[in-house]
């Protein structure tokens, strides 16, 4: 396989233990959304902690990159906890469809705080992206209607953090982020679950272990994906997690997005395929006008 035909297949397997680790999520039943993410972090920290002492590479990072390195995990821990309570209180693919927001928040982030240039694809992009959420949250402004908040919520922190992780770009390695971001959300979240610790029975403990399983599966597989092709061009493929997700939430929990949400799912991924063409022919327009500059 080439590299892109690679990356496709890693973001594909990425895609799809996000999901099962969703369906992990869900059925660890009514624990606390801060308990399943501690269990999420603590199979990372484990993982990116052999890789670094088989690279024998830096546990914490360089020294003045610590507050970037602090922000993201912070900003990290928070969007899996948000992200952990909408998929408890949401049908499956309508929680993943909104965690899916966080790239549209990377370019508002990026836009803010990098001082990155936005066109008027992304712009379109940006309003279609946010119509699209409406259809899946259905405001109503009751009480209902707090779940896809908190599911909007960790886009938007999960798209802050990501925006730290372009910042810090080869600054530093990707298990060095990794590791520090999980340990600091082990060491965040790990007062709550104690003053508040809920017990839970053996096959409950078998799903903790599958979410921490899977997600860094899935976490792994996103980075090696990036590794053998650039964001802008496999970044679309990503958005089959919303299949895998609609399937499960069907086989295992029964659960069938609504004609609404199912609109919305069409505004938001069209406007990510938009930007991907987008992008595409501009990049390859470039590529055409460095050859005519080098073969002259």
């Amino acid at each position: 396989m080439d590299k892109k035909t690679k990356s496709v297949v890693f973001i594909i397997l990425s895609s799809f233990s996000f999901a099962v680790m969703g369906a992990f999520v869900k059925g660890a039943g009514q624990l606390p959304s801060i308990e399943k993410s501690l269990f999420r972090n603590l199979i990372s920290c484990i993982v990116a902690f052999i890789l670094i002492i088989r690279h024998k590479s830096s546990f914490f990072g360089k020294k003045e990159n610590q507050k970037y390195l602090l922000g993201r995990s912070l900003l990290g821990t928070l969007g899996i906890v948000a992200s952990f309570y909408a998929i408890d209180h949401m049908v499956l693919s309508d929680a993943s469809m909104l965690n899916k927001l966080s790239p549209f928040f990377v370019t508002i982030f990026a836009v803010i705080f990098l001082k990155e240039k936005i066109n008027s694809i992304q712009v379109f992009a940006l309003i279609g992206a946010f119509i699209g959420s409406l259809f899946i949250i259905k405001p109503a402004f009751n009480i209902d209607i707090i779940p896809a908040l908190i599911g909007v919520s960790s886009a938007i922190f999960a798209g802050a953090a990501y925006t730290l992780v372009r910042f810090l770009g080869n600054k530093e390695e990707y298990y060095t982020i990794v590791f520090y971001f999980s340990l600091v959300s082990i060491i965040t979240t790990l007062p709550f679950v104690i003053i508040k610790f809920e017990p839970f029975t053996f096959n409950q403990f078998l799903y903790l272990i599958g979410t921490g399983v899977f997600a860094s599966i899935a976490q792994f597989s996103l980075t090696i994906a990036y590794k053998y092709a650039p964001a802008s061009e496999v970044s679309i493929y990503d958005y089959v997690n919303i299949i895998f997700s609609a399937i499960i939430g069907q086989v295992i929990f029964n659960e069938l997005p609504d004609k609404y949400s199912i609109f919305g799912y069409t505004l938001i991924i069209g406007a990510s395929v938009a930007v991907f063409l987008y992008t595409r022919r501009k990049r390859g327009k470039i590529q055409i006008a460095l050859e005519d500059t080098t073969s002259k």
